[in-house]
């Protein structure tokens, strides 16, 4: 059974009335978002679960953070959250959906870790399915909601299961989108790619980034590339 909590270095994620737990792939996904904010001064938390994301950015950065929640559970855990944390100042926690919430900005760099799985084995626990798969925010509406919501300037991150890489790549570039860097994840050197991170932009790049990450060696111990990467955050 998951901790009620999860303990960072400058913040601490309660997360019993959450259905969406701190996992590993989570906190990659923030740590290497939080590499390549450029300075962003308004951002969007577009699924704010716990608001694990939103305090991950806040902690390495300066910005103005918005963090939207469906979920009137994951709505309160985040908020009790944010208030305990020391960036509290910056980070305004939302209730709503993001399809249809009435935001008023235009945002500089916008992070989503949407529920993803289209047709994966479904959890018993309602909840769950909702966070986890594609019944309140399907990708070909989050990539028109993010098109209507980012500046012109601006970038957006986002985290899939890598089976759908390809298809959200696409999907990006016929709404006028760029890949500009991407982080390809695996558990272990045995094991396949599982998630995907990229960045997005509407400016073209003269090359797109591509890496690769490896969790754990060949030893079962977390690789130096990724205790590098979330040295800021835990030990």
């Amino acid at each position: 059974m998951p901790n009620s909590y999860f303990q960072f270095k400058q913040f601490t994620i309660q997360q019993d009335k959450s259905a969406m737990k701190v996992c590993t792939d989570s906190c990659v996904f923030g740590a290497w978002s939080a590499r390549h904010l450029n300075e962003a001064k308004k951002i969007l938390d577009a699924g704010a679960g716990t608001g694990l994301l939103s305090l991950m950015l806040a902690q390495k950065s300066e910005s103005q953070i918005d963090s939207i929640e469906l979920d009137p559970d994951s709505a309160v855990q985040a908020l009790e959250n944010i208030m305990a944390s020391p960036w509290s100042k910056r980070i305004r926690l939302l209730e709503g959906n993001v399809l249809n919430y009435p935001l008023r900005s235009e945002y500089d760099f916008i992070i989503s870790n949407p529920p993803f799985f289209d047709s994966d084995l479904r959890s018993p626990m309602e909840k769950k399915n909702k966070a986890k798969h594609e019944e309140t925010l399907k990708l070909d509406e989050l990539i028109v909601f993010i098109r209507n919501h980012l500046k012109i300037t601006g970038t957006f991150s986002i985290l899939l299961p890598f089976h759908r890489n390809d298809y959200f790549k696409n999907l990006a570039r016929t709404h006028g989108f760029f890949l500009l860097q991407q982080l390809i994840v695996r558990q272990t050197p045995a094991h396949h790619p599982f998630r995907s991170i990229s960045l997005f932009g509407f400016q073209k790049p003269e090359i797109s980034d591509s890496n690769e990450l490896i969790i754990k060696n060949e030893n079962g111990k977390y690789t130096r590339e990724f205790v590098d990467l979330m040295s800021d955050y835990y030990d």
